[in-house]
C-alpha cells in the first residue's frame, strides 16, 4: 500500500511539474530577473571535459583536459523550458546542438534565441538587466566557438541549406560565431530606446527606422544640441552612441575586405566572382552600378552555397551575403531614379537581391520573372507596366510574408508575457533589402496611379499604392485598427476592420482589410464576397498608418477594379451619405425554402443513391452534390454515408429536458418571442441578445440529447457495408450539411461545424449531436440574420465521408476571381487538409484558359494537418522550397475544370451558368473530389451604380515611353 501511495506522489508530481506556466506567472518571473543583479542565472561553474562540475575558482584540472566557465540557469528557468518549450537567457555552450536546433518544434529555440537578443537590444538588456554585468556569466570566445561548431554541423547537410536557406542565413546576424556586429539592427534599437524615453524624437527615429541614410547623423547631432537642456545625461550618452553606431555603419566602405575572411572561397567559381566584382566596384561613386552588381552577386551567392559542400567555405559564402546585402541596404538609399526606366531596373535588381538573401524561394522568383535590362529607348503598354507593378509588389508582400511565417508563432507566444516582443518581425523587415524594394514599388505603383487614374484614396496616409481591393462593396461605421493578433476581438456588425489576418471563425463585420490576406478563396473571403461586404489587402506601414484613426467613423468602399476609398464621415459627398439613408428592406433577404423538404425520410442513405435533385428536400447540398460527383467521376469520390433531414426532425420532435415541449417546439417558440419583442419596438440588441441565450439553451440540450436505437443500429449497420468497417475502425470526416447552403444569392460557406477525422465510436456518435447543434452557434446565428428572412426553419443533414490523409488540398473557383474572366480559374492550396478553406496563406494561382498560369501567393504555413488512422489531426512542419502543385497537378485540374462546366448543367438539368466552387486533394498525385457547389458573389455590389461610378476605365493599350521623367 505503501509503495502504491509512494508512485501515485511521483505522478503527481511530474504531472504537476509538466503543466505549463501562465502567462502571469512568466511575466513575474521576468519582472524578477530584470531586478536581479544575476538575472536568469543562479551561480556560475566551470563544467569540465569529464562531466564533473567545480566552483568558480576551482577551474578544471590540465589532467582532465579544458574546461568551460558559464553560468546556471535558475530552476524557474528550466522548468519553464520543460512545461512551456520557453528558453530564456539561452548559453550556446551550455547547449547540445541538436536541441537548438528543435527541429521537432520547428527550430522554436533558435527563433528564441534571436528574440531575445532582439529585446535585449530595445529592453536595455531585456531580462538581463542587471545581470548583463555580471562577471563570467558567459564567454563570449566560448560562445563563438560553439557558433562556428553548430554552423560546421548544420552546414553539412544539403537538406537544411534547401529548406531553411532564409533562417540559417538570418541566423547568423544573432549567434555569434566571428567578430561583426549587426549595426543597422542595433541603431533601430537604440532609437527606439531614446523615442520611447523622449518622445520628441519619435519623428527622427521613424525616419530611421522607414528610410535610413547617412544624413540621419547630422540629424541625430542636431536633435541633441536643439533639446540639450532637456535631455537627462543618461539620454545624452544614448544618442551619442546611436550617433557612434551610425557613424561606424556608414563609413566608406572598404569593398575589398569582403575577401578577409572568406579563405575558402579562393581558387572556386564563386571566389573568382567575388574578386571580379571586388575590381570592378572599387569605385563607389557609381551607385546604380554598385547596387546592379551586388545584387546579381548576391543572387548567385544563394545558389553556390547549395553547390559546395564544404561546411566552413558554406559559412564564409553566407558571411560574404550578409556582407553584400548591408552593401545594398547601406547604398540603395543613394540610388535616386529619376526615369522610369530607372525606377523598373532599380526595382528589378532590388528583387533578385531580395531572392538572394533568401525571402521568397527561386521557384517564386522564377514564377515572378522579372526583367533586369530595360532600354531608355523601350515603350510598354500601361496593361505591361501594371504586370511588372503587381509582380514587383508580390515580392514584397511574399517577402514579409516569409518573415511572418517563420517568427510569428514564438512572436504570439513571447507576446504575451512581454509586449516589446510584437515589435521584433517590423524590425527584421525594415533591416533588411525588402524595407528599399518596398519604396521602389510604392514609387512604381504612384506613377501607374497616375497614369491609369485607378488611384487610391485612403485618408491621408502614404504609400497607398499598397492598397488593392478584393471585394467589392461599401460601408459606413466606425475603424476598428487591431495591430495584432484578431483571435479575442469580439467584432460587431456595424464596424469596418482593419485586420493583420482575418480570423478563421470572423463573425459578420460592415467592413474588412488585412495585412494577410490569407487567400482569395478562403471562407472568410468566400462570405465577404457573398455579402458585397468590402474588402482588401493593405500593408504593414499601411496598417500603422491608420492606428491615429482608429474609433472615428469613415466610409469605406472598393471599386469593381479594385480601387479604394477611405475617408471620414465628415468628408462623405451627398451621394454617399444617401447610400445608408434607406434601412436595408426585407426583400434584399432571400427565404430558405421549406416546402420541399422531405423530412418522411428517417433512414440513413448511401451517398451513391442521392444527387442534385436532393438537395435541399432529403439533405443538403454537399452529399447530394457529391453523390452528383460519385455518379460522374466515381474513381475521384469517396463512398459515403448521408443522415438526412429527417433522422434531426426525428431527434428533435422528443421531448426536451427541463421542458414541457419538444426541442422543435422550443426552438419555434423563441423566433415567435422574438417577433414578438420587435412588435413591442424593443431594440434588436435585446432582441438577439434573447434569441442567443436561448439558442445556447438548445445547443446544450441537443449536445446531450439520447440517439434513438434503431438509427445507432441502422449507422452501425450501414458504416460497415458501405464503408467497408466497422464504426470506430475507421477515420471519417463528419460534415454539416444544412439547407441554408449553396442558395441562389447565400453560400454559408464554412459557417456550421465540420469534424476531422473522427475515429472513436463514441466520439463520432457525440460528433452527430455536435453538428446538428452547429446552425445554433452565434456565428453561424448572426450571419444568417444577416441575409435569411425564415433563420428558424434551417435543417442539418450530415454527410459521413472516410477521411483521405491527402498530401496537399484546396479549393478551385472556376473563374478567375482578380481578373473577373469567366474562362479562367482560380485555385488555392495548402499543404495537408483543410488548410486553405480554413484560410491560410495558400499557394493561389490564376490558371488561364489559354494553357499559362501565374502564381499569385506562395504557401506560407509552416504547420499542416496530418490525418492520422487513429483519428484527430496531427500537425507536421512544412517548408517553402518546392510548390505545392504540380505542372501535372495544374494541368489535371483545368481538365477537371473543363469537365465540370460542360456536364454539370446537363447531368443536374440545370440552367446555372456561373462558376463553381469546389474543394479537392491529392494523394500520391490522384486527385479527390470533396464538395461542389455554386460560386456565389454579390450582384448588388458588382451592378453598384455608385461602385461604378468610382471604378476608372483603364486604357490598358495606352504606350508610356521609358524616359519619361518621374518628377
Amino acid at each position: 500500500m505503501k509503495k502504491l501511495a509512494f508512485i501515485f506522489i511521483i505522478c503527481f508530481i511530474i504531472k504537476g511539474f509538466s503543466q505549463k506556466i501562465d502567462r502571469k506567472q512568466i511575466s513575474e518571473y521576468i519582472r524578477q530577473y530584470k531586478a536581479d543583479a544575476r538575472g536568469p542565472y543562479k551561480d556560475i561553474r566551470w563544467f569540465c571535459t569529464d562531466g564533473s562540475i567545480r566552483q568558480p575558482k576551482d577551474p578544471c584540472p590540465d589532467n582532465i583536459g579544458p574546461g568551460v566557465q558559464h553560468a546556471r540557469y535558475k530552476d524557474d528557468v528550466v522548468a519553464l523550458g520543460k512545461s512551456n518549450h520557453i528558453f530564456l537567457g539561452q548559453i550556446l555552450a551550455y547547449t547540445d546542438k541538436e536541441d537548438f536546433w528543435d527541429d521537432k518544434n520547428n527550430h522554436s529555440r533558435l527563433k528564441q534565441y534571436q528574440l531575445d537578443k532582439y529585446l535585449r537590444t530595445v529592453d536595455d538588456g531585456w531580462l538581463n538587466k542587471k545581470g548583463q554585468y555580471y562577471r563570467g556569466s558567459i564567454q563570449s570566445e566560448d560562445e563563438q566557438a560553439w557558433g562556428i561548431d553548430f554552423y560546421k554541423w548544420l552546414l553539412a547537410d544539403d537538406k537544411n541549406i534547401e529548406k531553411y536557406y532564409f533562417l540559417i542565413r538570418q541566423s547568423l546576424k544573432d549567434i555569434p560565431h566571428k567578430g561583426d556586429d549587426n549595426l543597422s539592427q542595433l541603431i533601430r534599437s537604440q532609437s527606439k530606446v531614446i523615442s520611447d524615453e523622449f518622445v520628441q524624437f519619435m519623428d527622427l527615429r521613424v525616419k530611421i527606422h522607414s528610410q535610413p541614410e547617412y544624413e540621419d547623423i547630422e540629424k541625430v547631432k542636431n536633435f541633441k544640441q536643439k533639446f540639450n537642456d532637456q535631455l537627462s545625461n543618461l539620454q545624452k550618452q544614448r544618442l551619442d552612441e546611436l550617433m557612434a553606431s551610425m557613424t561606424k555603419f556608414y563609413k566608406p566602405l572598404d569593398i575589398s575586405s569582403l575577401l578577409k575572411n572568406a579563405s575558402k572561397l579562393k581558387g572556386t567559381s564563386i571566389g573568382d566572382k567575388l574578386s571580379a566584382y571586388i575590381s570592378s566596384n572599387s569605385n563607389l561613386d557609381d551607385v546604380p552600378k554598385l547596387v546592379s552588381e551586388t545584387s546579381e552577386l548576391l543572387f548567385e551567392m544563394r545558389g553556390a552555397v547549395l553547390e559546395e559542400q564544404r561546411p566552413m567555405a558554406r559559412l564564409q559564402l553566407l558571411d560574404v551575403s550578409l556582407r553584400l546585402e548591408e552593401v545594398i541596404f547601406k547604398y540603395a538609399p543613394n540610388w535616386k531614379p529619376e526615369s522610369l526606366q530607372e525606377l523598373l531596373n532599380k526595382t528589378c535588381y532590388l528583387g533578385m537581391a531580395t531572392t538572394g538573401a533568401g525571402f521568397i524561394e527561386l521557384s517564386e522568383w522564377n514564377q515572378i520573372s522579372l526583367k533586369s535590362s530595360f532600354d531608355m529607348e523601350q515603350t510598354m503598354t500601361l496593361g505591361e507596366l501594371t504586370s511588372t507593378w503587381e509582380s514587383s509588389r508580390h515580392l514584397v508582400e511574399w517577402s514579409s510574408s516569409m518573415v511572418k511565417a517563420n517568427y510569428q508563432k514564438e512572436v504570439d507566444v513571447y507576446t504575451a508575457f512581454e509586449p516589446l516582443a510584437y515589435g521584433f518581425i517590423d524590425d527584421k523587415i525594415r533591416g533588411s533589402i525588402v524595407l528599399y524594394l518596398g519604396q521602389s514599388v510604392a514609387e512604381l505603383g504612384d506613377f501607374i496611379a497616375k497614369e491609369s487614374l485607378l488611384t487610391n484614396k485612403v485618408l491621408s496616409i502614404p504609400n497607398q499604392s499598397a492598397f488593392r481591393g478584393l471585394n467589392p462593396g461599401y460601408a459606413y461605421g466606425e475603424l476598428v485598427v487591431v495591430d495584432g493578433s484578431p483571435d479575442d476581438i469580439e467584432v460587431s456588425s456595424d464596424k469596418i476592420y482593419i485586420f493583420q489576418r482575418p480570423p478563421a471563425d470572423l463573425k459578420p463585420v460592415a467592413g474588412i482589410a488585412t495585412v494577410s490576406e490569407g487567400n482569395m478563396v478562403s471562407h472568410v473571403q468566400l462570405l465577404a464576397r457573398n455579402l458585397g461586404i468590402p474588402n482588401s489587402a493593405l500593408s504593414d506601414g499601411n496598417l500603422k498608418d491608420l492606428l491615429k484613426y482608429n474609433g472615428q467613423n469613415v466610409f469605406y468602399a472598393v471599386s469593381n477594379k479594385g480601387n479604394v476609398i477611405l475617408k471620414l464621415e465628415s468628408e462623405m459627398s451627398p451621394e454617399e451619405h444617401e447610400l445608408f439613408v434607406v434601412k436595408e428592406r426585407a426583400n434584399d433577404k432571400i427565404e430558405v425554402p421549406a416546402e420541399n423538404i422531405r423530412l418522411d425520410v428517417s433512414n440513413v442513405l448511401n451517398m451513391r443513391s442521392v444527387d442534385a435533385h436532393d438537395s435541399g428536400k432529403l439533405c443538403g447540398p454537399k452529399a447530394a452534390n457529391l453523390g452528383q460527383l460519385k455518379k460522374m467521376f466515381p474513381n475521384k469520390v469517396v463512398e459515403g454515408l448521408v443522415i438526412p433531414f429527417g433522422i434531426f426532425k426525428a431527434h428533435m420532435d422528443e421531448q426536451m429536458p427541463g421542458q414541457d415541449k419538444s426541442y422543435w417546439v422550443y426552438l419555434n417558440d423563441v423566433f415567435k418571442k422574438a417577433e414578438s419583442m420587435r412588435a413591442q419596438n424593443l431594440e434588436e440588441a435585446e432582441v438577439e441578445s434573447f434569441q442567443l441565450k436561448q439558442l445556447e439553451i438548445l445547443r446544450h440540450a441537443i449536445k446531450n440529447m439520447t440517439l434513438k436505437e434503431s438509427f445507432l443500429d441502422e449507422l452501425e449497420t450501414n458504416f460497415e457495408t458501405i464503408l467497408g468497417k466497422p464504426m470506430g475502425e475507421i477515420p471519417v470526416f463528419l460534415r454539416s450539411d444544412t439547407n441554408m447552403e449553396d442558395l441562389k444569392d447565400f453560400t454559408g460557406a464554412g459557417l456550421n461545424l465540420t469534424l476531422f477525422n473522427v475515429a472513436e465510436k463514441n466520439k463520432i456518435l457525440e460528433g452527430i449531436k455536435d453538428v446538428w447543434a452547429s446552425p445554433y452557434t452565434e456565428r453561424s446565428f448572426k450571419w444568417r440574420q444577416k441575409y435569411l428572412l425564415n433563420p428558424e426553419n434551417v435543417f442539418p443533414s450530415i454527410l459521413v465521408i472516410p477521411s483521405v490523409d491527402v498530401d496537399y488540398s484546396g479549393v478551385l473557383i472556376t473563374k478567375g476571381i482578380s481578373n473577373g474572366i469567366e474562362n479562367d480559374l482560380t485555385v488555392a492550396f495548402s499543404r495537408g487538409a483543410g488548410g486553405a478553406v480554413d484560410g491560410q496563406s495558400a499557394e493561389t494561382y490564376l490558371i488561364r484558359n489559354e494553357g499559362s498560369y501565374k502564381l499569385l501567393a506562395p504557401a506560407r504555413e509552416t504547420l499542416y494537418n496530418s490525418l492520422p488512422v487513429t483519428g484527430g489531426t496531427e500537425k507536421k512542419s512544412a517548408s517553402f522550397e518546392t510548390p505545392i502543385l504540380n505542372t501535372q497537378n495544374i494541368n489535371e485540374i483545368r481538365d477537371l475544370a473543363n469537365t465540370i462546366r460542360k456536364t454539370i448543367p446537363k447531368e443536374t438539368n440545370s440552367d446555372y451558368a456561373g462558376a463553381y466552387d469546389v474543394e479537392l486533394g491529392f494523394k500520391d498525385n490522384k486527385l479527390w473530389l470533396f464538395q461542389i457547389r455554386p460560386f456565389v458573389e454579390n450582384k448588388k455590389a458588382l451592378s453598384s451604380e455608385y461602385l461604378a461610378s468610382i471604378t476608372p476605365k483603364i486604357d490598358y493599350d495606352k504606350e508610356i515611353q521609358l524616359s519619361q521623367k518621374l518628377h
